[in-house]
């Protein structure tokens, strides 16, 4: 039996803006944070000891995080190199330079020569002895349309042809590395993958553009005995033969993952035989307070005693509340300050009726011409639904804006005041592509 701890989407350097500087150490408390975690991961790997670590992907949120980060994140992974653990770091998504050049954060550890760790950034098989035996390992890093095709390949084709030549492609290369495998030996598929059954969350949108999804069937393979995947920060189980599993992010980014549980995975493998356990992380927890104000008498003692039923000591808090303008002298800011001064972190987001009522957007009148993320901001802030994804869309809308091989130039967006708004999100993606 081959004990094996995966883990993903470490994403080590992000929300700081959820942080504040630590005056002991001069490092944000985020930072902080997600360094912790994954030293927790790292300690129960060296607890139990497992026989394999299996990174799933996404280390940083890019490909190239300053040194200090870096730094941290090889501190905590060279415990493993100490204790003789096989390691393979799989490249994601926010592991590549936009321009497809590969993951050049995490192939300095190639480069290197450092014992007993495997960076995956091709798709390609390993056989990986561990202490309790052999163990093959194909690694399928993330991949874009410029990855398996050309730009002449595409010209003329629609989107849905595309589509399909990619996962053709895909599909041939895949079988090949299944050619070279020992029937013999256990088999892992690990891959950061968008598949097209997982429930998503922001990791959706800050991928637009640049991959694909994947279809679940295409990996649920007889001679595969589990696939550990990357990219979806929510854990989930997505099939059972052979066992399919996202482990999920290790701490939340942002609050569109305050309710999502956070960990790791423990796998005991065997030929055919697999048991699987989630392990959860004890992270900061992250509140949405949102309250409306606006038929309260007293709407400074309804917000105060809202605040003090919830749990926002060492949290990440997030207060929203709505007033009509008359009200908005009956609210004292320094109260509201204090009652939420326990919190890690915390940020305030009054809203006046009056402005949220109006069906139309005035920022955007006749014949308005606006930047597209001016647009984009605007649309978002008038969607309550697509409250908690407004920070990781609009980052997403930022790189299709700077990534040459979307832009060719700059170009503006004119919305008149009569046009309605998209009603769904992908509409406008597609307005902005």
């Amino acid at each position: 039996m081959i004990k094996i701890l995966h883990l993903s989407d470490i994403h080590l350097g992000s929300g700081f803006s959820h942080g504040r500087i630590n005056p002991e150490t001069g490092l944000n408390t985020r930072l902080e944070d997600f360094v912790a975690t994954l030293g927790r991961c790292i300690d129960r790997a060296l607890s139990e000891p497992v026989d394999l670590v299996l990174f799933g992907g996404d280390a940083f949120p890019d490909a190239t995080p300053p040194p200090y980060i870096q730094q941290a994140f090889a501190r905590q992974f060279h415990r493993l190199v100490e204790a003789g653990i096989p390691t393979v770091l799989l490249v994601g998504n926010h592991d590549q330079h936009s321009q497809g050049a590969g993951g050049a954060s995490l192939c300095i550890y190639r480069t290197l020569g450092v014992p007993n760790v495997i960076v995956g950034d091709r798709l390609d098989s390993h056989t990986i002895q561990t202490q309790n035996g052999a163990v093959q390992v194909i690694t399928l890093p993330w991949l874009t349309r410029s990855t398996l095709l050309t730009r002449p390949e595409t010209e003329g084709l629609s989107m849905s042809e595309v589509g399909h030549l990619l996962l053709d492609r895909l599909r041939v290369a895949l079988e090949g590395e299944i050619r070279k495998l020992d029937s013999a030996l256990p088999t892992v598929l690990l891959a950061h993958l968008m598949a097209d059954s997982a429930t998503y969350g922001a990791e959706r949108f800050l991928a637009v553009g640049k991959g694909f999804t994947i279809p679940l069937s295409l990996i649920t393979r007889d001679c595969f005995d589990y696939v550990a995947l990357g990219h979806v920060h929510r854990h989930q189980i997505l099939c059972q033969q052979p066992l399919i599993v996202y482990p999920g992010s290790i701490e939340r980014v942002d609050f569109s993952e305050e309710k999502e549980e956070k960990g790791f995975v423990l796998v005991e493998l065997e030929r055919r035989k697999v048991e699987m356990e989630f392990c959860p992380l004890p992270v900061r927890s992250f509140r949405t307070i949102e309250l409306d104000l606006s038929e309260e008498d007293e709407p400074q003692a309804t917000l105060l005693d809202a605040i003090a039923s919830e749990l926002v000591e060492d949290a990440v808090v997030r207060l929203i509340y709505q007033l009509r303008p008359e009200q908005v002298d009956r609210v004292d800011d320094s109260l509201i300050h204090q009652a939420l001064s326990s919190a890690h972190n915390y940020t305030i987001h009054p809203e006046l009726i009056s402005q949220l009522s109006r069906p139309r957007l005035p920022e955007l009148g006749l014949g308005t011409t606006i930047e597209p993320l001016q647009a984009l901001q605007a649309y978002l802030q008038n969607r309550e639904d697509l409250r908690d994804l407004q920070e990781p869309i609009l980052e997403a809308a930022q790189r299709l804006l700077t990534d040459e091989t979307v832009w060719a130039g700059s170009i503006g967006l004119t919305i008149n005041l009569e046009d309605a708004l998209p009603v769904e999100l992908e509409e406008t993606q597609l307005r902005l592509l």
